[in-house]
């Protein structure tokens, strides 16, 4: 992909959303139901979309919720629902909406006091902590966020009480009611007038914020932090975490300093992403350009996306970290330093992430379990105690309390974000000073993400590909080792195609919203091994094309 000229260079006035023309198509326009890109659709997130396309507005957030009331009912789901709700600008009117719905059903809703913002890691742990008060009584969630989209776009994610995200048995009940809760009118749609909703005794403000900062004690280290005076820089990106820090930095007496205090629709202190868009990706060394410039200033500086599902870490030495090194060094820290864990609990990781994960959990002696791209696949390991870890190559992840328990079943930025201080507070050396010893042990891998052209059909070809349609038995000059079109840790469609060898391995997914497809490729020797795996990878997946016959 071609980088935009300004590219890592502040948003100019001309780069901003318009807030109120937004606010105002949310509840003006309406989608139409026979185009498919304005209906509900849940992707591996939650639906995502923009009042402005007509893919995210009023209509949508009325079924969707009325659909989840009705999922709650068949599955005698009776406790509250928790509400997290990020900065967005579409993030303020869908909780307006949910809201009038879920009272409208007689729903308790619990959302955060002076309607304040809540990540989506504090949702996931208040489901859980009241789950096990009310046992017979459960309750779930709702997130209101679009992860790290432009200021233009909204989301809506429905976590059931696992407290991690919904899975695709659960999103396509939801999805499928909520499309015909759209055809048929709304007339399915119970609802209140705002004030009204907002006068019940069934709507609950309350802190999110103490009973989560309390609970941090018992998964890091904040002791170890404080003592060894690690100075810690925030970026919160204008995210739903910001009142989260100044709490947290009092509680534990750490020494943090939030470099950015403002929460502004437009996202306007942003650096623009590679492809010259606000983006909140803490995990793109453009998006985070300002906190990058300000390195040398702390011994870790940290950073997270609106809802706080994902972390960035930067170091004085090596800037911002990879994702997918960060998750290595982690895991390696993590299951050498938790004492409490089970012998038995494993090392979780999507099919993309970097086999450097695979090399340390071997070294460290825990079984590695691969799943398809998705956190969902993560949740049911973190609940059970199975998984130790789970982490994905777009930096988002969570990992069990120090006594091995569950903690979240949803992505936590937080947790990363200060494990990266107990790192450095415990070992003496930062996540990057890790990560290089790493690869003296383990070797250097490169890994790169590309794009290629599909057709739809080409797409639908690629997704239900098996590992018979793929006739390569070398790559890149190593003998095929693994054709994948199931992840090996729990035999679930990766989606795509994956081919494997001693030192590389390539992977192909089809979008799910352009006519295009993903090409993740690793190699642990060198630039132009990488080079010849990604030209082969491109030429694998268009035999397969050809041998399916689906461009018609």
């Amino acid at each position: 992909m071609t980088i935009h000229p300004r590219a890592g260079q502040p948003a100019g006035l001309n780069d901003l959303c318009n807030i109120p023309r937004l606010i105002s198509a949310y509840f003006q326009y309406q989608p139409e139901i026979n185009v498919t890109e304005q209906m509900v659709s849940f992707g591996t997130s939650g639906h995502r979309g923009s009042s402005l396309k007509k893919s995210f507005n009023e209509n949508h957030i009325l079924a969707i919720s009325q659909a989840i009331v009705e999922y709650r009912m068949a599955h005698n789901i009776t406790g509250p629902i928790f509400i997290g709700v990020d900065t967005h600008a579409l993030s303020e009117p869908a909780f307006a909406t949910a809201l009038q719905v879920f009272i409208a059903n007689g729903v308790e809703v619990r959302y955060q006091r002076d309607q304040g913002y809540t990540p989506t890691p504090s949702i996931s742990h208040a489901i859980l902590a009241e789950n096990r008060k009310n046992s017979d009584n459960q309750s779930d969630g709702v997130v209101i966020t679009p992860s790290h989209n432009p200021p233009e776009d909204g989301g809506f994610k429905y976590n059931p009480p696992n407290g991690g995200p919904a899975d695709t048995d659960i999103t396509r009940i939801i999805e499928l009611r909520a499309n015909n809760i759209l055809a048929d009118g709304l007339k399915a749609v119970r609802l209140l007038p705002l004030a009204e909703a907002f006068a019940s005794d069934n709507a609950v403000s309350q802190d999110f914020i103490e009973p989560y900062v309390d609970d941090l004690k018992n998964i890091i280290d904040m002791e170890a932090i404080r003592k060894a005076g690690i100075k810690i820089g925030v970026d919160p990106l204008g995210g739903s975490g910001i009142a989260y820090w100044p709490v947290i930095a009092e509680k534990y007496g750490l020494d943090i300093e939030v470099v950015n205090k403002r929460v502004d629709p437009t996202f306007s202190f942003m650096t623009l992403d590679k492809d010259g868009k606000i983006r909140m990706d803490c995990s793109s060394p453009y998006a985070m350009a300002s906190l990058i410039s300000l390195k040398d200033h702390f011994d870790i500086a940290v950073s997270n996306d609106p809802d706080y599902d994902r972390h960035g870490i930067v170091t004085r030495k090596f800037g911002l970290l990879n994702p997918n090194h960060y998750l290595a060094v982690a895991i390696a820290y993590l299951f050498t330093h938790r004492p409490d864990w089970s012998e038995e609990c494993a090392v979780g990781k999507t099919a993309v992430s970097s086999s450097m994960i695979d090399r340390v959990a071997k070294g460290i002696k825990r079984e590695l379990k691969e799943v398809p791209v998705g956190f969902k696949w993560f949740v049911q390991g973190l609940y059970s105690g199975e998984y130790g870890f789970g982490g994905e190559e777009s930096a988002g992840a969570s990992f069990l309390r120090k006594d091995g328990t569950v903690w979240t079943t949803d992505k936590d930025g937080i947790i990363m974000a200060l494990l990266a201080a107990e790192i450095t507070a415990v070992t003496g050396k930062d996540p990057g000073e890790l990560y290089q010893e790493l690869t003296t042990k383990y070797g250097s891998p490169i890994y790169e993400r590309l794009e290629a052209s599909a057709s739809p059909d080409q797409k639908k070809a690629l997704a239900g590909l098996s590992a018979d349609d793929v006739e390569a038995d070398f790559l890149a000059g190593e003998p095929v080792l693994a054709k994948l079109t199931h992840a090996p840790g729990n035999n679930a469609p990766i989606g795509g195609l994956k081919v494997v060898t001693e030192n590389g391995w390539f992977a192909a997914r089809p979008s799910g919203t352009e006519d295009i497809y993903k090409i993740y490729t690793e190699s642990f020797k060198g630039p132009d091994h990488l080079k010849k795996i990604q030209q082969e990878a491109q030429e694998i997946v268009s035999t397969s094309f050809k041998k399916n016959n689906p461009a018609k």
